[in-house]
């Protein structure tokens, strides 16, 4: 329908290990080719939404932050990019630093810190939206422009309801 709200699904998680359980069970929907945006503060759990996708295709190595290096490379069920821009300017060192190849055809990549792309980041993609940080529990948004991508919300579990508040001198 023309004019419609892009796919949308938030879902809170308590922990580390539930915002990996969610991860895993999104990769399920994955397809060679596609590109997950993990968008958060420092803290938000971008590397633990990264482990879980990462368990979730059957990768069996240590999923770590590639702040340092980049890009780390992951064998599963589909090849697993994971790509750090933090320390890039923007888009164009990503480019020259060869991060961004036709590898990642073949497999699922997933951006930490996706702004630095600026204008080069392609609109086919999903957004995963990670907000809070520390202890605090976590909101997760899941978010596509692209219909193709939108099978990972309709994957997504649904939205657990907040717990009803009684009312005082309700009986």
């Amino acid at each position: 329908m023309p004019g419609s709200a892009p796919p949308e699904r938030s879902i809170t998680t308590a922990d580390a290990a539930e915002t990996r359980r969610l991860a895993a069970s999104l990769a399920a929907a994955a397809e060679p080719g596609d590109l997950v945006c993990l968008w958060g503060e420092l803290g938000a759990g971008k590397t633990q939404f990264a482990k879980g996708f990462g368990a979730g295709l059957g990768v069996t190595g240590t999923i770590s932050s590639p702040t340092f290096i980049l890009m780390s490379e992951y064998e599963g069920r589909l090849p697993l990019f994971h790509v750090d821009l933090y320390r890039l300017a923007d888009g164009a060192d990503a480019l020259a630093g060869g991060i961004i190849d036709e590898r990642q055809a073949a497999g699922v990549t997933l951006v930490e810190w996706p702004d630095r792309m600026g204008d080069l980041l392609p609109t086919r993609r999903l957004d995963v939206v990670i907000e809070g940080t520390g202890t605090e529990p976590r909101r997760i948004t899941l978010r596509s422009s692209d219909p193709g991508m939108a099978r990972y919300v309709a994957v997504a579990p649904a939205p657990t309801p907040a717990p009803a508040v009684a009312r005082e001198g309700a009986a």
